[in-house]
């Protein structure tokens, strides 16, 4: 069992940073894979990013390639979303997941869900 809390959302104007955190309960962290989805009002929900339980393995929906950036640190149980460059459209309440094995861009595959944080982003 895995409990995921997220942290660091916020409201930031157009062009500017954010960083989400993603707090994992557990002692084999590093066995899962996490993954960051988004949900818009009136959209589904969307993959964003993921990455493998060693870090070795990234992947990045093409909407926020060259502005976001995934990681984590196994040692702190804790994974990161760093986003630059931030437009109106990424606005979305934003998931951090967790799934056993290997990285997935489906919403199906993840096993573990946050709460979710809110990010807006204004124009």
């Amino acid at each position: 069992q895995v409990q995921l809390v997220e942290s660091g959302g916020g409201l930031v104007q157009a062009g500017g940073s954010l960083r989400l955190s993603c707090a994992a309960s557990g002692r084999t962290f590093s066995r899962y894979a996490m993954g960051w989805f988004r949900q818009a009002p009136g959209k589904e929900r969307e993959f964003v990013a993921t990455i493998s339980g060693s870090g070795g393995s990234i992947y990045y929906t093409e909407s926020v390639k060259g502005r976001f950036t995934i990681s984590r640190d196994n040692a702190k149980n804790t994974g990161y979303l760093q986003m630059n460059s931030l437009k109106p459209e990424d606005t979305a309440v934003y998931y951090c997941t967790a799934r056993p094995g290997g990285s997935s861009v489906r919403s199906y595959d993840y096993d573990y869900w946050g709460q979710g944080t809110q990010v807006t982003v204004s124009s």
